[in-house]
């Protein structure tokens, strides 16, 4: 079991890494030129992380499918996102969505 000050050294130095880290990408940002292909992935790549981690907590839980109910809800935030409707009513409609399907007994 570490001890209290094995566990501050350990916190300390992971932020002291996260803050090298993140504080790189703006002094390298100067120096660095990526070819305009590999920019254009780059940015791109938020967008396609974003999407895999949505659509495997949607459509999972645990090792096996997630039923109906949330990726209904998903689906609906979606198209409200997609929409433009303000954050707050996309996430409580997709809540109320899965929920009611529940209710109903739709897993």
């Amino acid at each position: 079991m570490p001890t209290a000050t094995q566990l501050l050294a350990a916190a300390l130095g992971l932020t002291a890494g996260t803050f090298l880290l993140r504080l790189s990408g703006p002094l390298l940002r100067a120096r660095i030129n990526f070819p305009q292909r590999a920019e254009k992935l780059l940015e791109a790549s938020d967008i396609v992380l974003l999407t895999a981690m949505v659509v495997v907590t949607a459509l999972t839980e645990g090792t096996g499918a997630a039923g109906v109910a949330r990726p209904a809800g998903v689906l609906l935030g979606g198209l409200l996102a997609w929409r433009k409707a303000p954050f707050l009513v996309v996430v409580l409609s997709a809540a109320t969505a899965a929920a009611v399907l529940r209710l109903i007994g739709v897993e």
